[in-house]
């Protein structure tokens, strides 16, 4: 069963290790990125390769089964 986080972007974009860190999916920047570097996250369907990605809203990232709706 997959859980939906919401996310409220209040900046134009935040980068995808830290929106991992700042939904608690991962205890730091550090780990954010290395989840991103082993193929776990996808961003609107695809594998993100690229720890700093701009993440925007409307944007969706997935990692395993959680789902986080960027508004």
């Amino acid at each position: 069963m997959s859980q939906t986080i919401q996310f409220d972007l209040t900046t134009e974009y935040i980068e995808l290790c830290n929106l991992l860190k700042l939904v608690g999916l991962a205890d730091s920047g550090g780990r954010g990125k290395t989840m991103v570097a082993e193929g776990l996250v996808k961003v609107d369907g695809l594998i993100e390769t690229r720890k700093t990605a701009k993440i925007r809203t409307g944007q969706i990232v997935v990692v395993g089964n959680q789902i986080i709706n960027i508004k």
